[in-house]
């Protein structure tokens, strides 16, 4: 403070020598050269300042500086991904600009970064206009992002180099696992050397949770796993790393990873077995945790055409025959992964155990394996399981979707009648349902804030009484584009493999999406009200 004081003093000195001429107004000539140095070094001292605060402020050329509005909303007109970071003063955002330099770096050509400062006089008018005040965060800084040009959310996830990176490259997906503080007992592993190093100092056991951020399985077992990372904390080691990545290729092949998730388990190191229990609780993971045992060979399934079966079972080459020798005849076209087959399957041999031992029986009952004897399953072109059709003397009659039951297949053969006419699908029928597919689930869910998506088979009784409640609901939000109600008729086509990759198990299955990610599971009533989204 004397510094300046006497800075001032001398310069106001040398004015007034300027001023009048001489020096005979001043203070003594010696004075003046000790003013006339001092002053140099001030202004010196002023230029050095400027540089460095010009310095401190200096920020990557990958971010955007924008001051104008109009160059504001040019930008986000222009760019689809933009992470804004507004700052009451131009060094307010000094300790972020390093990360968001680096992040910018990486989402080069995916995204965009721009600052604007907000306390200079340009900057403070956008800030107005768009109604912006950095002020009221700590640290004078606020970072919101844009989507499609409009405000989509403010930042709030950690401010870390990988979770903005995370963010930027999937907006609306869900967060990282180790974001979640629930799962702050779970070692979150990043990188292949942090996970050899893990390895080699931990003295603990350690069960490994290999996965991929996208994995429906992965995502149902992360919440038990961290569960049981909580319970056992201390004892042992439960960690998690993502290594859908192609840089994990190596990693993967080293601990014969075919699928996610993948749980190793490692003692002092050495990796011992793999715990294949994925439909399992806490507990037992904790349990198997105290007494580790390798996994359990599987039993093959034997074949359904295998067994002791009442059930006739044709192949491609004695389809044909078989029609010839027997003139009425019921057949169940399967697959032996197929749920509904498997629950129809006791039915249809509990018939077959009546109708195929009679002599006097009005029809028999066959089945045909089309994931093996694939030339039938072609010529009558099965595109769904079970798929039941009545032949009559070698041709084909009836497809009878409504025959599930053992007293129903037995009623039938007796006196077998064309079906009654189908009622008129869902999908023909008007409404604010969005009926999607393979080729279009995707691209019409990642463009909707909020989707229930109901999974369903034409014929499934609970589907036919959901329906009306579902339609109900989606014609309520039909006005509003972030709104969607959409259904998906597993028995289609390729639609059945769409519903294999959204862990359809059975109908109906209503899951939740957010921007095309899933989300959860809907459990709850199926009335109007109850599927508000």
């Amino acid at each position: 403070m004397y510094l300046t004081s006497q800075i001032t003093k001398m310069t106001i000195l040398l004015h007034c020598s300027i001023q009048c001429g001489s020096y005979s107004e001043c203070e003594s000539a010696s004075e003046i050269i000790v003013m006339n140095k001092i002053v140099s070094i001030h202004l010196c001292l002023q230029v050095c300042l400027a540089s460095v605060l010009q310095a401190a402020v200096k920020v990557s050329p990958l971010i955007e500086k924008v001051s104008d509005h109009k160059d504001l909303k040019k930008l986000l007109r222009t760019r689809t991904n933009v992470l804004v970071l507004y700052t009451k003063s131009a060094t307010s955002g000094d300790s972020k600009f390093k990360l968001l330099s680096d992040v910018a770096q990486v989402v080069k050509g995916q995204g965009t970064i721009a600052w604007v400062n907000c306390g200079d006089s340009e900057g403070r008018k956008l800030c107005k206009k768009v109604k912006v005040d950095p002020s009221s965060k700590s640290g004078g800084a606020k970072l919101l992002h844009y989507k499609d040009g409009t405000f989509h959310t403010e930042y709030n996830r950690p401010a870390t180099y990988k979770s903005m990176v995370a963010f930027l490259k999937d907006p609306t997906g869900a967060p990282l696992w180790e974001e979640n503080p629930e799962a702050k007992d779970v070692v979150h592993v990043e990188t292949e050397k942090d996970f050899r190093k893990l390895l080699k100092r931990e003295e603990r056991p350690i069960l490994m949770m290999l996965y991929a951020p996208w994995c429906g399985v992965c995502k149902r077992m992360q919440p038990v796993f961290q569960q049981a990372a909580t319970e056992t904390k201390g004892k042992f080691v439960l960690a998690g790393m993502n290594v859908h990545p192609a840089e994990f290729d190596g990693l993967k092949q080293e601990y014969n990873v075919k699928g996610y998730p993948t749980f190793c388990y490692f003692e002092k190191g050495k990796f011992l077995h793999h715990y294949e229990n994925y439909g399992g609780t806490a507990k037992d993971i904790t349990d198997w945790m105290k007494n580790p045992q390798p996994p359990q060979p599987k039993v093959p399934e034997v074949q359904w055409s295998e067994t002791d079966s009442p059930v006739f079972h044709l192949t491609d080459d004695s389809f044909d025959g078989f029609l010839e020798e027997h003139p009425s005849v019921l057949i169940m076209f399967y697959a032996p992964w197929c749920g509904h087959c498997k629950k129809m399957k006791p039915e249809y041999e509990e018939a077959a155990e009546y109708l195929n031992k009679d002599r006097n029986s009005p029809g028999v009952l066959a089945a045909v394996d089309t994931t093996i004897h694939k030339a039938v399953g072609d010529r009558f072109k099965i595109s769904g399981f079970p798929t039941v059709k009545y032949f009559e003397k070698g041709e084909e009659k009836f497809t009878l979707p409504h025959l599930r039951s053992k007293d129903k297949i037995i009623e039938y053969l007796q006196n077998p009648q064309a079906p009654p006419p189908p009622e008129q699908s869902w999908e023909d029928k008007p409404s604010g349902v969005s009926h999607l597919g393979m080729d279009d689930f995707r691209e019409v869910l990642k463009k909707k804030k909020h989707a229930l998506v109901m999974f369903y088979a034409p014929w499934c009784p609970h589907c036919k009484n959901a329906v009306p409640h579902f339609t109900t609901a989606a014609d309520l939000f039909k006005e509003d584009r972030k709104i969607a109600y959409a259904a998906v008729d597993c028995t289609k086509g390729q639609n059945q493999e769409l519903c294999k990759q959204e862990s359809v198990e059975g109908y109906p299955t209503f899951n939740y999406y957010n921007y095309g990610k899933f989300a959860e599971k809907y459990n709850g009533d199926r009335g109007v009200s109850d599927t508000d989204v």
